[in-house]
Order: C-alpha cells, then sequence, then structure tokens
C-alpha cells in the first residue's frame, strides 16, 4: 500500500480511527476525514507516535451538510493528485427524527447522501488514478429495513432504528449501482458488515447494548475486512459484493433488486443536487 492514498471518513473513533491505523500500517498515506479539530489532530498524532513515518492528513467535515462534504472533497482533490481508496465509514444514529441545514433527516444525510455524493466528487480522481477501491461500511442492519421510495425520508412513521436500518439498505444498493456504473473502470465498489462492535454509535444509540460489551467485537476486529477489501490482491477485481470476516456474505432480497438501486441513486441525485 506504499504510495497509495486511502481516505477514511469518520477516522477519529471505533472503526474508522482502527481502518486508518491498519492502512497506515501497511505504509499507505491515510486521509482523515473528521468532525472534530481536536480529535482529528488526537487521532493523526497517536497514528505518527505508534508508526514512526506514518504519512497522515486530516481535513474538516461534518458530513451532515452537504456543502461541508464538498468542501472536503475540494481539499482532498487540491492535496493529493492521486486517491487510491475511499473508505465510507461515518455514521450517524438518532431515536427522534432530526433534519441537518440541508432540510433532510439526519440518518438519511450521514449514512447514505454522505458517501453518495463524496464519492461522486472524488470518482474522476480515482478513475484516473485506478486500480481503486470504494469500500463503504454497512451493516446487517439492512435486514430490517422497510424502505420506501416515495418516503426516503420517514416523515411518515419514524423510528430511529428503521431510519438506521434502512439508510444500511441504502449503503448496499448505492454499493450494487456503483458497481455496475464503474465495470471496467478499475475502480471497484464493495460494501462490508462488520459485526456488532462497541462503538460511540453504537452506546450512544442502544442503551442496553452496554451490558453486552464483553460479548461485542473490538474497533480493530469490526476494521479488519474493511482493510483487506482495501489492500488484499485478492479483491482487487472484486465488485459489487457483500463481505463479512473476510468472506461473501448474504444479503437481503431488497438488497439485490437492480430497480430499486438504479430508482435510488436518481432521487439520491436530486437530493444532493447532482445529475443522475
Amino acid at each position: 500500500m506504499r504510495g497509495r492514498v486511502c481516505v477514511v471518513t469518520g477516522a477519529t473513533s471505533g472503526i474508522g480511527q482502527a481502518t486508518a491505523v491498519g492502512l497506515a500500517r501497511l505504509g499507505a498515506r491515510v486521509v482523515l476525514v473528521a468532525r472534530n479539530p481536536e480529535k482529528a489532530r488526537r487521532t493523526a498524532a497517536e497514528i505518527a507516535r505508534t508508526l514512526p513515518g506514518a504519512e497522515v492528513d486530516a481535513v474538516l467535515a461534518d458530513l451532515s451538510e452537504q456543502a461541508q462534504v464538498r468542501r472536503a472533497a475540494a481539499e482532498i482533490l487540491d492535496r493529493h493528485p492521486r486517491v487510491h481508496v475511499l473508505v465510507n465509514n461515518a455514521a450517524a444514529f438518532s431515536h427522534r427524527r432530526r433534519r441537518t441545514a440541508d432540510g433532510i433527516e439526519l440518518q438519511l444525510a450521514v449514512n447514505h447522501l454522505a458517501p453518495f455524493l463524496l464519492t461522486h466528487l472524488l470518482l474522476a480522481r480515482m478513475r484516473e488514478s485506478a486500480p481503486a477501491r470504494i469500500v463503504t461500511v454497512s451493516s446487517n442492519a439492512h435486514h430490517d429495513a422497510r424502505l420506501r421510495l416515495d418516503d426516503l425520508q420517514l416523515r411518515r412513521g419514524y423510528l430511529g432504528w428503521r431510519a438506521y436500518a434502512n439508510s444500511k439498505l441504502c449503503n448496499l444498493l448505492f454499493t450494487r449501482e456503483l458497481a455496475r456504473r464503474l465495470a471496467g473502470t478499475g475502480v471497484t465498489a464493495n460494501a462490508m458488515h462488520p459485526g456488532v462492535v462497541g462503538t460511540a454509535l453504537l452506546f450512544g444509540g442502544f442503551a442496553g447494548f452496554r451490558l453486552g460489551k464483553r460479548w461485542m467485537r473490538t474497533p480493530e476486529q469490526g476494521a479488519r475486512t474493511v482493510v483487506w477489501l482495501a489492500s488484499a490482491p485478492e479483491v482487487e477485481a472484486v465488485t459489487g459484493g457483500y463481505f463479512k470476516d473476510e468472506q461473501p456474505h448474504p444479503t437481503s432480497d431488497a438488497a439485490q433488486d437492480d430497480e430499486s438501486a438504479r430508482r435510488l441513486w436518481e432521487l439520491s441525485a436530486e437530493l444532493v443536487g447532482l445529475e443522475g
């Protein structure tokens, strides 16, 4: 991975931080995309301390705001002539329905629209940098999704867990359509399930899970398949897949619906102001 530039969102804690460390350990130059400047500074310093010689950059952005996603992409493109890996990891959870500065339901905005937009904005550079890889952190929570394309933002009957599950299904449908569109370009797109990991996202959203932390995976265990998808030679040409523990993993039937994937792409493009 030496000489390869890897962008990781949500990189200052949990799976994202463990992914950044894992890629830096392999010799990659890691770009941390983070909301909190102090956490970004601390994470970069910790990586540099534990891995002398590691190359780490940080870009600040609140991914709930599309203007900040665009600004982050512009900074990445300005600083890095090549982008070889994009890890879409950042996620949010909320029990109550919250809207972003753009007026979009929070979980849809952060968990799906932010990676959709960031990927689009970096895609030309990644094509130029091919072979390149896009890895999106999804979840088996997608099995609980009840996604309605006529109500993506759950204006009717909002439930926090349902919104989260829907966003994770969106990750899979996005990956499926992205892989189709990128066929033959040298850029691959895959998604993964990290398992049940004891992170701030989980504990912040589901207090009951605190009791089971001892049986949960560590962030390092959760990140292992992300790092593998981003770096392993044996999956260099694999695209459109869903993985757990470095193995293909089954999805719901809904995640394999090509028409839903195509329509979601079109609706997402409208919501972020892009041409489909």
